[in-house]
């Protein structure tokens, strides 16, 4: 019996040193094909531009000095075109709106503009109004629940018809009076809403993180109907809302879902999905759709996180085309052109009826180059009076030429910023991780 256990151990040692000999330790590997290796589980290779040697000139619709922003996206639709800025502006005033982001909660909370005031909703459900003009405190609100925890982020603000409409982290939907603050009613919500409402013909439409869209009366706050998609787990940080034109409402989820509802009652007109199933990689896997929807010309454009943005019939649901892009931005759409913001971390400029790519503008990734480290996040584009302005997590404003992808010029605010920013009244806003609205004129 010992001698067999001897000679075992005699086996088992030669077959180690057998395996050292035969490199499956990794002492003498043998040299590696020659060949370039490209990874087959994620997207390596960058967007070009399609050849359009003979494509026309790009031409846009002529800036339009637009009062307002009320809602997230602009107007229900979330098309807001070109907007007017002057051509040489600069900081006009700041204001303090509250708690900015930090590592326990996020700030995805963007501001509206609806006449002469800019509401704006902090971290903490804390609502103040200023004046655009110069950024005058006009009145604050907490809208903290009285037996409320500490709540979760998310939230936003919509203005229609006399009434401003705000969703906070504590899942509730609340009706205030813009001039005063004063509170028309307030619901309990079913679930916490990260987004924005949506608010259009007397209905108050938001999306819950359980993939629910609820319209309720702007009157008095009672649910008018409910349409349930697929409850995802996962999900990115912030939140989307409805795009409403005419008696069509399309909700994205984070599912990756996309659906055409009727206004009247909820009843769905057409369903997509916006994803990409052939995404492997861990952050390609989720399906959300983060940014908004757009409708404009009877198509609905819309980008997800899982490498798809596309172009949709608004009547019929036919896809119009698609590309392999992701993006966790809101595509910005005007005349017969679509810029977005891709998740590589590029500008891009589509034809609106083809998808074709005209030109692709890469923008910095790194806080230190050298390094490699500080990754940027960007958020944008905004168009107005012939750029396109992208600002990122560490303060930098990018004007980009709408025309040509070339960078134009750049701003360094004092804190970076995550929010897109938005136009109204020849106004440039920005509000900042810190908290802080900044005016630009």
């Amino acid at each position: 019996m010992r001698l067999h256990r001897f000679a075992l151990v005699l086996a088992a040692c030669g077959m180690l040193a057998a395996c050292g000999d035969d490199s499956w330790f990794g002492d003498n590997a043998p040299p590696p094909l020659p060949g370039k290796r490209i990874s087959i589980l994620s997207k390596t290779t960058a967007l070009q531009p399609d050849a359009a040697s003979d494509a026309e000139a790009i031409e846009l619709p002529p800036p339009d000095n637009v009062p307002d922003w009320p809602q997230a996206g602009g107007y229900p639709p979330h098309a807001m075109f070109h907007l007017a800025l002057a051509d040489h502006i600069k900081k006009a005033w700041s204001a303090d709106v509250g708690t900015g982001g930090d590592k326990r909660r996020a700030f995805i909370s963007a501001p509206v503009v609806a006449g002469g005031v800019v509401y704006a909703l902090d971290s903490e459900s804390q609502l103040s109004a200023f004046t655009l003009k110069r950024g005058r405190k006009v009145w604050g609100r907490d809208l903290t629940p009285k037996k409320a925890d500490n709540g979760t982020y998310g939230g936003g603000l919509a203005v229609d018809e006399g009434k401003l409409f705000v969703t906070t982290g504590f899942a509730e939907l609340i009706a205030l009076d813009p001039a005063k603050g004063r509170v028309f009613w307030r619901i309990q919500l079913p679930a916490p809403v990260r987004g924005a409402p949506t608010a259009r013909a007397g209905r108050v439409m938001v999306i819950t993180v359980e993939n629910q869209t609820i319209a309720y009366s702007a009157e008095d706050g009672h649910k008018l109907w409910e349409h349930d998609g697929i409850n995802e787990g996962a999900a990115l940080v912030g939140g989307t809302s409805p795009a409403v034109d005419g008696n069509v409402v399309v909700s994205a989820y984070s599912s990756g879902e996309l659906f055409a509802l009727r206004i009247e009652n909820g009843t769905p007109i057409w369903s997509d999905g916006i994803s990409n199933l052939r995404r492997t990689d861990q952050a390609g896997a989720i399906t959300d759709i983060a940014g908004l929807p757009v409708i404009d010309q009877g198509r609905v454009f819309v980008a997800g996180n899982s490498d798809l943005t596309a172009a949709i019939d608004l009547r019929s649901g036919r896809r119009v085309w698609d590309r392999e892009v992701a993006s966790v931005q809101t595509p910005w759409v005007a005349g017969d052109y679509v810029f977005l913001l891709t998740s590589q971390l590029e500008v891009v400029c589509f034809e609106a009826k083809t998808g074709k790519a005209r030109w692709v503008t890469a923008l910095p990734q790194w806080e230190d180059p050298e390094d490699k480290s500080g990754h940027l996040i960007w958020t944008g584009p905004v168009l107005a009076s012939d750029r396109l302005v992208v600002v990122s997590s560490n303060g930098q404003a990018l004007a980009i030429s709408p025309y040509t992808g070339k960078i134009l010029g750049k701003e360094t605010l004092d804190d970076g910023v995550t929010i897109p920013p938005i136009v109204a009244s020849g106004t440039l806003l920005f509000v900042t991780t810190e908290g802080e609205l900044v005016a630009y004129r």
